[in-house]
Parts: structure tokens; C-alpha cells; sequence
């Protein structure tokens, strides 16, 4: 057989999964309740709108969040070591300095997420390396970093996803998949680190008011090949759309003083007049509709959110239990939360099973994966 036809033939074989996921988040952890208080400091609130973040709060779903930044834990300006103290005339840290941050917090995070994986494999394995963030970069980059501190092989091949927000992890898998279905020995992998909250904004906004609620900081990594492990999750299809007009509803900005999100209130209603059309557009390619679906893997970009999918769907909460108790502990930390999302239920998959999972980001882009567990 010619190598021509045995490439055909082996891109007809070659089944991408997901092997592994192993999420980590810095050791900061911090209550809701107290985060809400350096908010009302540091934004300098007045009564009215310190009850207005107070409800916001409240109402956000969210209990605790992670950061590598310790100030968020302080009311009293007097602890803070990130942000400068009120009265002393220096404005917030310019978007150079929280470049400096996440260079230095980025890749131990990275690392952290990366045990589980090197308990199973040996770094010299993989043969492709994806890094995926939005919030922080720099060259030479994590990619780099990653190879000199690891054991990764210095000649590795590299993608770098920046930039595309919460649903840039479907990019990644994306990426993966096509990379496992044209190599058939390759092996990849996902590196997702995200360090939201070095992006906080004082100046009082709804944008920032939502933006300073709902994210926190984490990292996840994947491992994609053509090995069916017996806890693997194959990937079927996926399916992306962008929302015509809708670009302006949420975007991700580089301004003077960090990244500036622009997260508009109308983002929920979108997603729910969409969500149906998508996932049955999704499931057609492999001839399934709604009832066929076992399981739900849904980021969690807020609670309205994910009542904007049940909405859509015609679904129950309980659907969406795993990405609950994922914003309930972490809140929104972009890119990782839907894979800590499938980590969260991986246990609860049983074989067969099949799974439809969406994101979304800047654009409005929504992006939607169907996986299905492996037969034991």
C-alpha cells in the first residue's frame, strides 16, 4: 500500500481523546464576602453602591475565589501590597506591571496543574504542546518556560491560543484533535493558565462591577491522543458560531492599566435565544438529537449563564449541578473552568455516555464540543 493511501487509512482509524485533565489553582483563597470588602474600598463606593456590589455578590452564586494576590483578603488599604494604598497619590499598577505578575506567577501554576499528569506520563511522550491563556503574556513564553522547567523535548512542536477568552480550551481541544488525527502516535499537550484577577478595575462600571464579581485565577492541563484508555473521552464533533451583532455584548481589552472587560447584561438573553440552535446543529453531524445526550459539561461563565442554557435548552438546573458547584468554589476563571467542569463529572460518566458541552467568549462566540466515554 502506497504511504499515500496508508496516511487515508490511518486518519480513518485514528480516534482523538481526552485522556487526562488535571486542574490546580494558586493557594489563595478567598470568601466572597471578603473580597467584596476590598471591592468597596478600593473602588471607593459610596453607601448606595456598596449595597448595589453587595447584592451583586449576593446573587453571583459564587462562595469562594482564587488569586495569586493577597490584597483582595483586606478591607484596610493599610495590607495591601499589589495595589497602592489610597492616599498616597500613585495610581493602580499599569499593564506592564501586571505582565510582570503573571510572567512570575503563570508558570508555577502551570506546574501545579501538570503533576497529576506526570505521574502517568513521562514528559519526553508528548510530542505537541499547546499553552492557552487570555490574561497574561510574554515571549519567550510559558511554551518555553515549560520546556526548560519539565523535561519537555526542546524540539516539541508549539501552538500558543492567546487572547480568545473563556471558550479558547474548545480552540485547544480543536487544535489537538486535528493534530491526533494527522499523526496518529502524537501525543498532546494542554496547557491552560489564566490569572484573572490580576486585571481588577476601580473605576465604578457595570462592566467592572461584573468583571470584579465573578472571576478567579486557575489552570488546567489535558492530555489528547489516539489511546483509548478505559477512562477516555472521545471526541466526536464540534461546532462554533459567532452572533451576528453581538461583538460589542462582550469583548476583552488592553488598556493603560491591565485588560478591560466589556460584559454586557444582554450576553445571558443572547445565549438562550442561540443554544438550541447550535447544539442541534452540532448533534446532526452524527445523527443524535437532545434526548440521546447523557450528560451536560456547560462553562459556568456566571449563573445567569447557566440559567440562560436550561432557558434554551428547555432543560432543568440539575443539568448543570457539576458547573454549579464549579462557580460555587472557583467562579468564572476564563479558559480552565470548562475543563473543570468535565473534571468534575468525570467520575460520574459512565461508559457510553455521551456529553454535550458549550463555552463562550468574545464576539459573541459560542462554541460547542460532544464527547462520549469509552466502553470498559
Amino acid at each position: 500500500m502506497s504511504k499515500f493511501l496508508l496516511n487515508i487509512v490511518n486518519q480513518e482509524l485514528s480516534m482523538p481523546y481526552i485522556n487526562l485533565i488535571s486542574p490546580a489553582n494558586p493557594e489563595i483563597s478567598i470568601a466572597q464576602n471578603d473580597i467584596a470588602g476590598f471591592m468597596q474600598k478600593a473602588m471607593r463606593l459610596n453607601d448606595e453602591n456598596s449595597r448595589k456590589l453587595r447584592a451583586i455578590f449576593r446573587m453571583s452564586g459564587i462562595q469562594r475565589r482564587h488569586t495569586v494576590i493577597p490584597d483582595y483578603q483586606f478591607s484596610d488599604d493599610k495590607d495591601w501590597s499589589f495595589y497602592p494604598p489610597l492616599n498616597n497619590g500613585k495610581a493602580l499598577p499599569n499593564t506592564g506591571d501586571r505582565m510582570q505578575l503573571f510572567e512570575k506567577h503563570a508558570l508555577p501554576l502551570a506546574q501545579k496543574s501538570l503533576e497529576k499528569v506526570f505521574e502517568r506520563y513521562e514528559a519526553k511522550e508528548f510530542t505537541h504542546l499547546i499553552t492557552v491563556s487570555c490574561t497574561g503574556m510574554f515571549a519567550p513564553g510559558l511554551d518555553i518556560q515549560l520546556i526548560k522547567k519539565t523535561g519537555l523535548n526542546s524540539d516539541i512542536e508549539r501552538t500558543s491560543i492567546q487572547f480568545m477568552g473563556c471558550f479558547a480550551a474548545f480552540n485547544a481541544l480543536k487544535t489537538a484533535h486535528h493534530i491526533a488525527r494527522s499523526e496518529k502516535d502524537a501525543k498532546v499537550l494542554i496547557v491552560c493558565v489564566e490569572l484573572c484577577t490580576i486585571h481588577f478595575q476601580s473605576e465604578f462600571s457595570e462592566d467592572n462591577l461584573l468583571a470584579n464579581t465573578l472571576f478567579g485565577d486557575g489552570a488546567s492541563s489535558v492530555v489528547v491522543s489516539n489511546e483509548k484508555t478505559k477512562d477516555a473521552l472521545e471526541m466526536k464533533a464540534f461546532k462554533s458560531v459567532v452572533e451576528n451583532d453581538s461583538e460589542q455584548e462582550m469583548a476583552w481589552n488592553i488598556g493603560n492599566l491591565g485588560f478591560e472587560m466589556k460584559l454586557s447584561s444582554y450576553v445571558p438573553e443572547v445565549i438562550a435565544q442561540n443554544i438550541a440552535k447550535l447544539g442541534e446543529e452540532l448533534m446532526e453531524k452524527l445523527s443524535l438529537t437532545l434526548k440521546d445526550i447523557n450528560q451536560f459539561a456547560i462553562h459556568p461563565g456566571g449563573k445567569r449563564i447557566l440559567e440562560a442554557v436550561e432557558k434554551g435548552l428547555k432543560l432543568p438546573s440539575e443539568i448543570n449541578a457539576s458547573a454549579y458547584k464549579i462557580l460555587r468554589e472557583f467562579g468564572n476563571m476564563s479558559s480552565p473552568t470548562v475543563l473543570f467542569v468535565l473534571h468534575e463529572m468525570w467520575n460520574k460518566i459512565q461508559p457510553k455516555d455521551k456529553v454535550l458541552s458549550f463555552a463562550f467568549g468574545p464576539g459573541l462566540t459560542m462554541e460547542s464540543m460532544l464527547l462520549e466515554r469509552v466502553e470498559k
